[in-house]
């Protein structure tokens, strides 16, 4: 039974970027291997796989690798998949099969040479992956490129903006579907699904040759808004209830996201105050956003704003966030993200988001999680919100 195999079923599919572009990015990481000394990478997280070679894999407990040296690049993929990965691969793919355990490092045997300096994704690797990985290549030498990898990936190019930028149009068309389905007695389920259909569809007509893969909608009402990941449920809307609509279209391993307080049918006093305030936090962190600007100087004079108000200790995470390959379960860039402990400087082609969050426990007046979220282009001496959907008290209490 062969442990490796070459599966080219069909044609090459119609990438998601230019040539020029996804050379562009092999470049950048060649650059860097050709400063540390690096013979090859070994790249196995979904977001620098995806990054540097258009392929986003469906791990289902299997490993993957993309290999690149310094004039060739190798995804490395299960047989489950057949030629989907090599349709989908900038470069070329090996398979390997079940049929033995461990075929994956038999493929990095193939492609890396024992001996050579070779660079791996530290925050990726696991500690049983790392053992296998030594008893592979036991003369070489594993070196860290996750956090130059990651560098690369926080600036984006015109591809990459104009990709998130029409990402972020659908959103708000989900964002759209979603108060239209929402409703006193409508179970939040169904709220997140007529969202998710709307966003799906519009990607199927304006971007055919794309891979469907990933786009979601969060949907929570009540006490279910205190966490800004908490799941879908069953929960019914009932009036006055403070909702959370958070859609996410992701074409192509790329995230976009639109998120919004709302209240159905009315809102208290208690609650419009705290709404107004999380708003004015908001729209101050919007403005601050521009070249030049430290990530953690964005976060004191935003905590600053919540400490007059005394919310500061209701405040539930960063203030935002990098853009394009992540997902719910892979890819955060965490070297841009506005947190009083990241010192990164904010330059053009960045793109981040605004999301203040602040929480108030239930029994409390106001009681609930109040977010909104816009994406932001750093421009040459500011940034542009690509975000359209309204915000705040004047236009998302759902009376319908």
């Amino acid at each position: 039974m062969e442990r490796l195999k070459t599966i080219r079923n069909g044609e090459k599919a119609r990438p998601t970027f230019s040539p020029e572009e996804m050379h562009r990015r092999l470049a950048a990481l060649r650059a860097h291997m050709t400063k540390r000394q690096i013979d090859a990478c070994l790249l196995t997280s979904y977001q620098n796989i995806n990054y540097f070679s258009d392929f986003l894999y469906c791990s289902f407990g299997r490993p993957y690798g993309l290999v690149i040296t310094p004039d060739a690049q190798t995804t490395i993929s299960a047989n489950i998949d057949g030629g989907q990965p090599w349709r989908r691969t900038f470069g070329d793919n090996v398979v390997y099969t079940d049929w033995h355990r461990d075929n994956f490092f038999v493929a990095v045997k193939r492609l890396v040479r024992d001996g050579w300096r070779v660079g791996i994704e530290d925050d990726h690797v696991s500690v049983g992956t790392l053992r296998k990985l030594r008893d592979a290549l036991p003369a070489s030498e594993l070196v860290d490129v996750g956090e130059a990898a990651m560098r690369m990936r926080m600036v984006k190019s015109g591809e990459e903006i104009a990709w998130i930028r029409e990402s972020a149009r659908i959103a708000d068309i989900g964002g759209a579907a979603g108060v239209e389905a929402i409703a006193v007695g409508v179970p939040e389920y169904e709220v997140a699904l007529h969202s998710t259909r709307a966003m799906v569809r519009e990607l199927g007509r304006g971007q055919p040759h794309v891979e469907l893969m990933d786009t979601w909608t969060w949907f929570q009402s009540g006490i279910n808004t205190d966490g800004a990941h908490n799941p879908v449920t069953s929960r019914r809307i009932e009036r006055g209830d403070i909702l959370s609509l958070n859609c996410f279209p992701m074409p192509a391993g790329y995230y976009t996201a639109l998120e919004r307080t709302l209240f159905a049918k009315e809102c208290s006093e208690a609650h419009v105050r705290l709404w107004k305030i999380n708003v004015e936090v908001h729209e101050a962190g919007i403005a601050l956003v521009r070249p030049g600007a430290r990530c953690c100087d964005i976060a004191a004079e935003l905590n600053a704003i919540y400490a007059r108000h005394g919310l500061l200790a209701n405040r539930t995470f960063g203030y935002g966030h990098s853009f394009g390959v992540l997902s719910h379960y892979y890819g955060r860039e965490r070297g841009l993200e506005l947190r009083e402990d990241v010192t990164t400087v904010l330059e053009p082609n960045m793109v981040v988001s605004m999301e203040p969050m602040i929480m108030i426990p239930e029994g409390e007046p106001g009681a609930g999680g109040y977010r909104e979220h816009d994406i932001l282009v750093v421009t040459g001496d500011g940034a542009e919100n690509i975000t359209g959907f309204p915000y705040g008290p004047e236009h998302n209490i759902v009376r319908g």
